[in-house]
C-alpha cells in the first residue's frame, strides 16, 4: 500500500516542489526534491498572468451546473430503467449505452452549428448544455437502484407515497455512495477539460481555469516550468479537496453489494 501510494503521490508532490522553486533549480539534473529556497513568488506570477479569478469562476459554474443538471436528468432515468418495465426498454437504453462510443470530438461541429444558431458561443450555457445527462450515470445509477428490493417500494406505495417521494426519499439516499462517486467523477472532468471551453469561447468571459494555464504557457514560455507548476497546483488544489471529501464515499460505492 506505501508502494501504491508513493506511486499516485509522486506526481504530485513533484508538481508542488516545481512550482516553489527558481527556473535554474527546473534544470538541475539530477533533479533535487527540496528547493533551496521556497519561492512563493511563482503563485503570484500564475495568478498574475491573466483573470484568474474570472477563470475559477466560470469553472466552478460550468462544472457545478453541468453536475445540477446531470443529476436531473440521470436519477429519473435510472429509475426508469431500473424499476419500470415498457415497451421498448431495452433499445432505448441500448442507445443511451451507443452514446458512450462515441466521443465529444466527433460531435463537436454540429453541436458548435446548433449553438451558434441559438447565440449561445462564449456563454456558460454553451459549455452546459452539451453535457446535461450523462450515460455512464444513467448505467451507474440503474445498476444502483436494481439492488433495491422490490418488497421496499410496494412497502412504500402501500404507504400512499407517490412515486417521487420513493426516488427522492428512498432510492436516493440509498444510492448516495454511487451519486457521490459519479458527482467527483464528473466535478474532474469538466474542471479539467480544455477540448470544448476551448472550441466554444473565444474571449476569457467564458474561458475556464484550463485555458488560462495554457495561457501561462504561451505568455511565459515553456521553460519556465516553476510558473506552470504554480498554476497547475491552483488548478489540481480544488480537485484534491473534492476527492478528500468524497472518498468515504467512492468507498463505499465499489464494496457496496446490497442494502442495509
Amino acid at each position: 500500500m506505501v508502494l501504491l501510494v508513493l506511486i499516485f503521490a509522486m506526481p504530485f508532490a513533484w508538481m508542488f516542489s516545481t512550482s516553489l522553486k527558481t527556473l535554474p533549480e527546473t534544470m538541475i539534473f539530477p533533479p533535487e526534491w527540496i528547493p533551496k529556497h521556497f519561492v512563493w513568488s511563482n503563485y503570484a506570477q500564475a495568478w498574475g498572468s491573466g483573470p484568474f479569478l474570472q477563470y475559477i469562476t466560470n469553472s466552478i459554474i460550468v462544472s457545478v451546473g453541468i453536475l445540477v443538471m446531470q443529476m436531473l436528468t440521470i436519477i429519473p432515468a435510472a429509475y426508469a430503467f431500473a424499476r419500470y418495465r415498457f415497451k421498448g426498454a431495452g433499445f432505448l437504453f441500448g442507445m443511451v449505452m451507443i452514446t458512450l462510443m462515441i466521443p465529444s470530438q466527433l460531435i463537436f461541429l454540429p453541436v458548435y452549428l446548433q449553438l451558434s444558431t441559438w447565440k449561445l458561443l462564449n456563454t456558460h450555457l454553451a459549455l452546459i448544455l452539451p453535457f446535461a445527462s450523462s450515460a455512464f450515470g444513467i448505467f451507474l445509477l440503474r445498476q444502483s437502484f436494481k439492488q433495491v428490493p422490490e418488497e421496499l417500494l410496494e412497502a412504500a406505495r402501500l404507504d400512499n407515497a407517490k412515486e417521487w417521494q420513493i426516488v427522492l426519499k428512498l432510492m436516493v439516499p440509498m444510492a448516495k455512495p454511487v451519486l457521490a462517486t459519479f458527482a467527483l467523477f464528473s466535478f474532474i472532468a469538466h474542471w479539467n477539460d480544455y477540448f470544448w471551453p476551448l472550441v466554444m469561447t473565444t474571449d476569457e468571459t467564458a474561458r475556464t481555469l484550463p485555458l488560462g494555464i495554457a495561457k501561462i504557457r504561451e505568455e511565459e514560455g515553456v521553460a519556465n516550468w516553476n510558473v506552470l507548476m504554480a498554476g497547475n497546483m491552483i488548478l489540481v488544489t480544488p480537485i484534491l479537496i473534492a476527492f478528500f471529501f468524497a472518498q468515504r464515499h467512492i468507498i463505499q460505492a465499489f464494496v457496496y453489494t446490497g442494502v442495509k
